[in-house]
């Protein structure tokens, strides 16, 4: 692709689309590369109830796809494809795509995403939106009075549990060592929660279902009596962290020591007319609506900054 575009926006869940929209309404035909998971994690999950305007709820899939529609009614140009080397700092922006293609544009939003790191289990990718989660606010509703389970052992996992615990009729924190990255704080907030019981020293083996595609229990390990058993469990939250989708720009962008873009000011990162939007920079709330606002800024800015440049 030879012709220079106006903007280019790196991502299809909702930080991307809601950039795709505002951006194409402001008739800067945004081309937008849908990436390695087009629809982000939304393509992966089964009922939203938190997205404002569907009191009934709707389906992930169905609301990134609504929103793709929405975005291509204005004018918006989606391509498959991901970025493989970036030079940010020349003018045109330069993008190489794994394919060997190349794009050149006036500004880039950077909307990847940030994926969830998993435990690699056998059956832990098919039951994902069936039982598996790796965010308690998106699902835990949906497991009101069961049991639940939660993997990891920093301050997410005693957060997560803490949350699943006004919904389950317990949680289980499941960590591989006696010892835990979480804060005192939070580590005793989830300790002092008659809900919460620790599994210390275990590792799971397996997620299972037995009956219906959803998730009934696990089998868990005790590493030092190498006890292996079978737990009762119909919601299991994976919370060691999420990969920041940013590695193609890593030695020019200004990233945290995790790999989350630092932002410098709204959706600004450090090179101009290179912006952020979504859970690529925002590694606090990681919502369906935080990353839809998010994407509404980067586009208002990318919109004055083409307007200052005289474009």
């Amino acid at each position: 692709m030879s012709d220079l575009v106006d903007v280019t926006i790196l991502g299809s869940g909702c930080a991307g689309n809601t950039a795709a929209i505002y951006t194409a309404r402001a008739n800067l035909n945004p081309l937008v590369l849908e990436g390695h998971e087009p629809g982000g994690q939304l393509s992966i999950t089964t009922e939203v109830e938190n997205f404002p305007g569907f009191p009934e709820g709707i389906q992930g899939p169905l609301l990134v796809q609504s929103m793709k529609a929405q975005a291509e009614r204005f004018g918006a140009t989606y391509k498959a494809g991901r970025v493989a080397r970036a030079e940010l700092s020349q003018k045109p922006i330069t993008l190489e795509l794994e394919d060997g293609e190349t794009v050149r544009t006036r500004t880039l939003i950077i909307a990847t995403g940030a994926s969830a790191r998993w435990l690699n289990l056998p059956h832990e990718q098919m039951l994902i939106g069936r039982g598996v989660s790796s965010c308690a606010t998106c699902d835990g509703f949906f497991f009101r009075g069961k049991k639940m389970m939660v993997i990891g052992g920093g301050d997410s996992a005693m957060e997560e549990a803490n949350f699943l615990s006004r919904f389950g009729s317990e949680v289980a924190v499941v960590h591989r060592s006696d010892n835990f990255r979480a804060s005192k704080i939070m580590l005793d907030r989830a300790r002092n929660n008659p809900k919460i019981q620790f599994l210390t020293n275990t590792v799971v083996e397996d997620v299972y279902d037995v009956t219906k595609g959803e998730v009934t229990g696990v089998k868990l390990r005790n590493v030092k009596t190498h006890e292996v058993y079978d737990r009762e469990v119909s919601g299991f939250f994976v919370a060691i962290g999420h990969i920041p989708n940013t590695k193609p720009f890593a030695s020019q962008l200004d990233l945290d020591p995790d790999g989350y873009i630092v932002s410098h000011g709204g959706a600004r990162t450090n090179i101009t007319g290179v912006f952020h939007a979504g859970d690529v920079q925002d590694r606090t709330y990681r919502q369906a609506i935080t990353a839809a606002g998010a994407g509404c800024m980067a586009a208002i800015e990318v919109e004055r900054h083409l307007e200052a440049e005289g474009h």
